[in-house]
């Protein structure tokens, strides 16, 4: 695991690339397709992007962090690795959100639910551009993250908690699989704490 250009983007932002092989990447979006998925929900609107998720589920109409099916073996090899390669001990990640964007599709400006802290995320099929954003007392600093297909980004810390993040609207077909540990406060929402 490195930071992009072996400097930090932001504190608490670290990539790496090719973090599968092309006949992985080719895999993880057939197995993504063959998934039941559903269009992001939130607060009643529809979103352009395809869903589901594993081991846990966050119902933006409710409000809440549920427990759902667990991680299918194929799924739990991949969040393994990612673990291994952002520094995490076994069995930190314990959701998987896995996203179709086809064109025209991508995401607005938000911050991960506070009940999840560690986000790592693998991009899939076409390059994409996570933009960051943090207000200021002049308006917002800014700055881009390219995400290369294959590779593997992690937010925590300051990337994670001060910044916003999006991605910009997509051209072609992008598959995603997000992963995520619980916070304190998801760990209580789960009856953990």
């Amino acid at each position: 695991m490195r930071d992009l250009f072996d400097a930090p983007l932001l504190p608490g932002l670290a990539t790496a690339d090719a973090f599968v092989t092309t006949d992985e990447e080719r895999d993880l979006a057939t197995a993504i397709d063959a998934l039941d998925l559903a269009p992001f929900r939130f607060q009643g609107w529809e979103g352009k992007r395809l869903t589901h998720s594993f081991g846990l589920h966050y119902d933006f109409d409710r409000g809440a962090l549920a427990a759902t099916d667990p991680m299918p073996e194929w799924l739990a090899h991949v969040r393994d690795r990612a673990e291994r390669t952002a520094g995490l001990p076994p069995g930190t990640l314990q959701q998987a959100l896995l996203i179709r964007y086809g064109p025209g599709a991508g995401i607005g400006w938000h911050r991960d639910r506070p009940q999840f802290e560690h986000v790592v995320g693998i991009s899939l099929g076409a390059p994409a551009a996570m933009r960051f954003r943090r207000r200021t007392d002049t308006g917002f600093a800014r700055c881009t993250l390219p995400l290369p297909p294959r590779g593997l980004y992690h937010l925590h810390g300051e990337a994670r908690h001060a910044w916003e993040h999006s991605i910009a609207s997509l051209h072609a077909t992008r598959w995603s699989i997000t992963l995520r540990s619980l916070s304190p406060r998801g760990r209580q929402a789960m009856g953990l704490a």
